[in-house]
Formats: C-alpha cells, sequence, structure tokens
C-alpha cells in the first residue's frame, strides 16, 4: 500500500495502479528493460493492472513474464470500460496513468490519475483530465517510488 499525504487534500490509501499499455507503459508496442525492471519493483507494493486496447497486437507478449494483471479491450467505447474497471477496483485507492482520449474515463474516477506526454504525445483532452502530467513512464513510476514528489506538486 502506498500513503499519500497531500496538504489541502484528504490522504490518500492505495492499492492498486491502472496503466495503459500503448504510448504509457510501452513506446510503438514494446516495454524497455528500465520499465519491467520497475514494474517488477512496484509490484512488490501495488496490485499493478494494466489495461490495453492493443493497437500494435502485443501487450500479451510484452507482459507475460510480468506477473501482473493485462486485459485486453475490444470494440467501441475502451474509456468507459476502463472507467467501469476502475470503478470496479474501487476508485478511492487506485491510481491511474495514461496518455490517451481512451484513458478520461478512469481519470474521472481514480484517486489520482498521472498522464504520460511521451514519444506518442496525449490526448490533450486528458491532460486536462489528469493531475499530473510527466514527460515519461520512467517519471510515472519514480513519482510511485518517491511519494514526496507527489505531495509536492499536488500541495495547495
Amino acid at each position: 500500500m502506498l500513503r499519500l499525504t497531500i496538504p489541502g487534500r484528504s490522504e490518500l490509501y492505495v492499492e492498486n495502479v491502472v496503466f495503459d499499455f500503448n504510448g504509457t507503459l510501452a513506446t510503438d508496442g514494446k516495454l524497455s528493460p528500465s520499465v519491467r525492471e520497475k514494474i517488477a519493483r512496484l509490484k512488490a507494493e501495488l496490485n499493478v493492472f494494466i489495461l490495453s486496447s492493443d493497437t500494435y497486437g502485443t501487450v500479451a507478449k510484452e507482459c507475460r513474464d510480468l506477473g501482473v494483471s493485462v486485459s485486453t479491450l475490444s470494440g467501441e467505447h475502451c474509456s468507459t470500460q476502463k472507467k467501469n474497471f476502475v470503478s470496479a477496483l474501487g476508485p478511492e485507492k487506485t491510481i491511474c496513468i495514461g496518455n490517451g482520449a481512451n484513458d478520461i474515463g478512469m481519470f474521472q474516477v481514480c484517486a489520482l490519475s498521472i498522464i504520460i506526454i511521451g514519444a506518442e504525445g496525449c490526448s490533450a483532452k486528458a491532460l486536462v483530465e489528469a493531475d499530473i502530467a510527466v514527460r515519461d513512464v520512467e517519471e510515472a513510476l519514480d513519482l510511485l517510488f518517491n511519494p514526496k514528489r507527489i505531495t509536492a506538486t499536488l500541495r495547495e
């Protein structure tokens, strides 16, 4: 569990982190070795979930050895599917990390949202919904390993 104290906001007790895959964890459908290492470290502290529309068709292969929950979304309304997934987990104890328009729904309900600007860019509409914006997934993961950074960014 991750405890976040943010002056001006209620204290957060986070148990789950939900990641989008393409554009967030992966670039062009591929995970880097350093992201793999950080996910392995993170899953010792939090329940890790990966949701993907699987644009490149690589999510199963890239994530098979991570030991985390991976769900592939299909069809339309992926934003709603992600929102429903987070709502079922318990949004008040979930951090969501993404970059695209289909991440807006989960950003709207989760306790804390982080948007990745990254190599694929990010949806401007999703950016407006996010609590924190970072340049890449490594920075987002480092926020989770150093929660005082989150406090410093969100303090009112």
